[in-house]
């Protein structure tokens, strides 16, 4: 029976600890004092409570323009978002504030948490990637304009990760190409420019051996299903690409595939 009455008074404690909390906030909402509600958008973000930060803040950035509070409500608006996992709105403020102040307080760190955002929000590679395409520019920005910050390492780390989600795509692609094979068309050398293009585009992308690889396998079937006139000039161009493959992986898990392929093309090509 004690026990219970402790509950009872402990939760009546919370709920009204809450409605003192969310009594406050409706007050701010209606209140007209400027500063009063800027004073209070800071206090939510320090508490955690984005939600709550951006709705006042973005209220306020207007009124606060040209005040000695418009720089730092600009940033502080940018991430409060960003905290609240909004990406797309974190990343348009982050960047509203550079470009208004080049050579602001928190123009290092709105330059990087816009890239950054971007990256957290980058699609799967099924889906269209222009987000990871603007990433990529905004991370590269902030490299180009800090670069001795001690973020500069996380990033040019996501960058990487973000050019692979973008070679993986082409990869997918290339290999969609591949198993088309002759339908409708030669696919198999589709499938070779679209490889080849992503090693010209990405060369150090940790998917270039999967890429060496699908090239020589399309240059294979493309070879082997030729009509007959063609067969020992396109077995040369797959022996070529045998010899570049095994140059780069000698060891290769795919060694003793890429070997078959190149005894298979010998046959066809007259020393």
């Amino acid at each position: 029976m004690y026990m219970k009455k402790i509950f009872t008074i402990v939760l009546l404690g919370c709920e009204l600890l809450m409605f003192n909390s969310c009594g406050e906030y409706q007050k701010v909402l209606k209140s007209t004092d400027v500063n009063y509600k800027y004073e209070y958008a800071k206090s939510a973000f320090e508490k955690g409570k984005y939600g709550q930060a951006t709705t006042i803040l973005e209220e306020l950035v207007t009124v606060l323009k040209g005040t000695v509070h418009a720089e730092e409500s600009l940033y502080l608006l940018g991430l409060s978002h960003y905290e609240n996992q909004d990406y797309m709105n974190s990343g348009s403020y982050f960047k509203t504030y550079y470009q208004h102040y080049p050579k602001g307080q928190y123009t290092e760190l709105a330059r990087f948490y816009a890239g950054y955002g971007y990256y957290l929000d980058s699609p799967e590679t099924q889906l269209d990637q222009t987000g990871t395409y603007k990433a990529i520019e905004e991370l590269q920005n902030f490299l180009d304009y800090f670069p001795k910050s001690d973020k500069a390492s996380i990033a040019q780390n996501a960058i990487f990760e973000l050019q692979d989600k973008l070679v993986l795509k082409e990869l997918q692609s290339a290999y969609l190409y591949y198993n088309l094979g002759n339908y409708m068309g030669n696919n198999y050398e589709s499938a070779v420019i679209v490889a080849k293009n992503a090693l010209k585009d990405y060369p150090y992308s940790k998917y270039k051996e999967d890429l060496e690889m699908l090239i020589l396998k399309a240059r294979f079937q493309e070879a082997d299903q030729s009509v007959d006139y063609k067969k020992a000039d396109r077995f040369r161009d797959v022996i070529d690409e045998y010899y570049s493959f095994v140059n780069d992986y000698p060891n290769s898990e795919n060694r003793k595939e890429a070997d078959n392929i190149f005894e298979i093309a010998k046959k066809y090509v007259k020393e």
